[in-house]
């Protein structure tokens, strides 16, 4: 792999999207003081529906209108006030990256739902989710491909000098593929997705966004060769849910990038930041050190085993997922701490 071109520079860290709190002035202020080499956009879903995961994604779909019904996000008959906010709270994100970011030159991630974990979140008009009709899926993957290719417009025009890495989210993924959504009464699950047509559904969205994309489950079970088949350049996921090598290594082997969760949340959130199922170790209940974060990517990468000198280029250090649960300062702890073990990793 030693000519492979991977798009974040050696010894890179970034942050897997959410913080906590409702400022994001401040929460991108922290991103790219503590994340120079690979900042993201920053999500703060504490600033209320909208700015959730599937909320904030939902904002992005062109021609599928959502709408809050009962605290869930259903496909609406027309725009209204829940999709507006969602729109707002976006605009507003990208006019403070703009800002604050304005000469900003080199890598640049954001953050979107991918399009099976939306199928599994957002329902019918009908009720249902839209998991339920194979042709509904179809047409949110292809508003979510359109959505998300004027979303990266939008940033790059924001900050021209960046190059736009996009993340999917897809901690729904291992349960769609499992038969294992349930269904509004809870007495029955969804039928499971064939592998090829979710191969196809997240190959399709990645190709239209036109910018090397990453897929983050912070699920147990992560299927990693359709993620990289799918044309993924990388696998975002948690150590600690990583049982499986053989898969894993031989994804890297083929060419993907690991985005390797390392630096566990605080305090330890269970679901995944939109509901994946996952059981992660109980939390200390402080940051670890860079040393310890870096010790944990470098255990796994030496159980593959590959040659240490291409570690740095290959891996990027971040959290174990989202930190919404966390104080602010052990936010940016975390982050400082995945910073700070990219950096010994690049330096061995």
């Amino acid at each position: 792999m030693s000519d492979q071109v991977w798009p974040w520079p050696a010894g890179a860290a970034t942050g897997i999207g959410s913080l906590p709190g409702t400022d994001i002035a401040e929460a991108q202020r922290v991103v790219l003081g503590e994340l120079p080499a690979l900042p993201h956009l920053p999500e703060l879903p504490a600033r209320g529906p909208g700015a959730d995961l599937i909320g904030r994604t939902g904002g992005l779909l062109v021609e599928l209108p959502v709408e809050l019904y009962a605290a869930r996000w259903r496909i609406a008959p027309r725009p209204g006030k829940d999709l507006r906010r969602a729109r707002d709270l976006m605009e507003r994100d990208l006019d403070q990256l703009a800002e604050q970011a304005e000469e900003y030159a080199g890598p640049l991630k954001i953050q979107a739902a991918g399009p099976l974990t939306l199928a599994a979140s957002v329902e019918l008009p009908i009720g249902g989710r839209m998991l339920r009709d194979p042709g509904a899926v179809r047409d949110l993957a292809g508003s979510l491909a359109e959505g998300l290719r004027g979303h990266v417009e939008a940033v790059t025009r924001r900050v021209p000098r960046a190059s736009v890495l996009l993340q999917l989210d897809e901690p729904a993924l291992p349960a769609v593929l499992a038969g294992r959504i349930p269904t509004e009464s809870g007495l029955g699950t969804y039928r499971a997705m064939d592998q090829a047509d979710a191969r196809s559904l997240l190959s399709a969205v990645i190709a239209a966004a036109g910018v090397p994309t990453v897929v983050h489950c912070c699920a147990a079970d992560v299927p990693v060769d359709l993620i990289r088949t799918a044309g993924a350049v990388g696998v975002a996921l948690d150590l600690s849910l990583v049982t499986e090598l053989d898969p894993l290594g031989e994804a890297i082997d083929a060419g993907l990038g690991l985005l390797a969760g390392a630096a566990p949340t605080i305090p330890p959130t269970g679901p995944g930041r939109s509901g994946a199922a996952g059981t992660r170790p109980p939390s200390t209940g402080r940051a670890p050190t860079s040393a310890q974060v870096a010790d944990r990517v470098r255990t796994l990468w030496d159980r593959l085993g590959f040659p240490r000198s291409r570690l740095a280029e290959q891996v990027v250090v971040t959290p174990a997922c989202g930190l919404a649960g966390a104080t602010p300062a052990d936010a940016r702890a975390v982050l400082t701490a995945c910073r700070d073990a990219g950096r010994r990793l690049f330096e061995e």
